[in-house]
């Protein structure tokens, strides 16, 4: 069987990679996602080694979002929003819209070549397997695994990136063809922050292989992202036993977050009565009215500068003072509710958004994109004021 390993591999040279395991035959296509080449890999493999199963590295929701032209159009805003995913959503957008602006400098739509994997087996009547991880669980502990810093760091030295339009070279275009894209922007984010390439990469390699020894049959094919590979042939010689619900699950919040989430309000409630129990009514009035302004005018700011509906700059005011008081919700959210509300975004600026998510004044003018810019900017309006309120009024306790 190792001769036989060999062959392939010579066959189809360095980004077919097999090993057996348990009388299974596992040939790995290494893959770019923005590569015709590898779509065309993809196919010449699948055809000429008639696999038992074809292993793909996409779940349910990336394949339909994939295989259909629409994907963006069914987004339910008002949904994500409801259920707090709009941050989730965005790190969707950054990676997207990055593999979209290589994808168009090299002539290929990103994931072309899990598609054509998808379509071979199909002709040829061979079962596929869907085997990586639910896009919203990576993406969600992603999220969850990063510091409140982290989370800014990762957000403005992603968009920076986005915003830059560096020239190619020959020689990097070749580099790329050789690379799965996601692990080519994870290696350049992963010295700064490591927790994303442990959830994005690491935590995957580990879960395709899982799927992989578990799919049917004798020979099978499994195509994936070029980064992904070493990971997941580590994976069968060290011949780890995981549990798949072990990284199925999305960590909770930590509980010095909720616990500074409550405490900030309790102190700052408690601090206004204090003041008035011991400086007056008329002072604890003051100093409420002061945690009013001081909330409602940064986050009020934050959507103007957004040039949100002006019902949404009013909401913002008034909103901004009483979600500051609970951890519950923020005001970026009741913010972006009401302004898909009152300005729904049309079906072309979700069709331009991966686009114009590249062009910074097109925030301004897609709608879609204008939602995210009233979450970013009310939110740190909000944050602004709450944390300027609350240290004037415990200030004012010790007066």
């Amino acid at each position: 069987m190792v001769s036989e390993n060999k062959i392939i591999e010579e066959k189809y040279g360095e980004d077919v990679q097999v090993i057996t395991k348990d009388d299974k035959q596992y040939i790995i296509v290494g893959t770019a996602h923005i590569s015709r080449q590898s779509a065309d890999l993809v196919k010449r493999v699948i055809e000429e080694e008639k696999p038992d199963v074809v292993c793909v590295e996409l779940d349910e929701k990336r394949f339909k979002a994939l295989s259909e032209k629409n994907r963006w159009e069914n987004l339910d805003l008002k949904t994500i929003i409801r259920e707090k995913q709009l941050s989730t959503l965005m790190i969707n957008l950054v990676l997207a819209s990055y593999q979209k602006k290589l994808g168009e400098k090299l002539g290929v739509s990103p994931g072309t070549e899990l598609l054509e994997a998808t379509k071979t087996a199909q002709a040829n009547n061979i079962p596929i397997e869907l085997c990586d991880r639910e896009v919203r669980i990576t993406l969600r502990r992603a999220w969850r695994s990063m510091s409140f810093w982290q989370k800014i760091k990762f957000m403005t030295g992603g968009l920076a990136g986005l915003f830059e339009d560096q020239e190619l070279t020959e020689e990097k275009l070749a580099e790329l063809r050789s690379k799965d894209v996601l692990s080519e922007m994870m290696e350049e984010l992963g010295k700064a922050l490591p927790v994303l390439k442990r959830v994005l990469i690491d935590e995957r390699d580990t879960y395709i292989a899982e799927k992989m020894k578990r799919a049917n049959g004798k020979i099978i094919v499994s195509v994936v992202g070029a980064g992904h590979v070493k990971g997941i042939i580590n994976h069968f010689n060290e011949d780890q036993n995981v549990k798949l619900d072990e990284i199925e699950q999305i960590p909770p919040a930590s509980p010095i977050v909720k616990i500074i989430g409550w405490a900030i309000p309790a102190i700052i409630i408690g601090s206004i009565i204090y003041i008035g129990m011991s400086k007056g009514l008329a002072e604890a009035g003051d100093n409420a009215l002061f945690w009013f302004l001081a909330n409602g005018i940064p986050s009020a700011l934050g959507a103007l500068v957004a040039i949100a509906h002006p019902v949404t700059i009013l909401v913002s005011f008034f909103a901004a003072p009483f979600t500051s008081l609970t951890p519950v919700i923020g005001a970026g959210y009741v913010a972006a509710f009401i302004q898909v509300y009152f300005q729904p975004p049309v079906v072309k600026e979700f069709q331009s958004v991966t686009t114009d998510f590249n062009k910074p004044a097109q925030w301004w003018k897609n709608k879609l994109l204008k939602v995210f810019l009233v979450f970013i900017l009310t939110s740190l309006g909000s944050v602004v004021g709450t944390y300027v309120g609350f240290f004037e009024i415990v200030s004012n306790v010790f007066k």
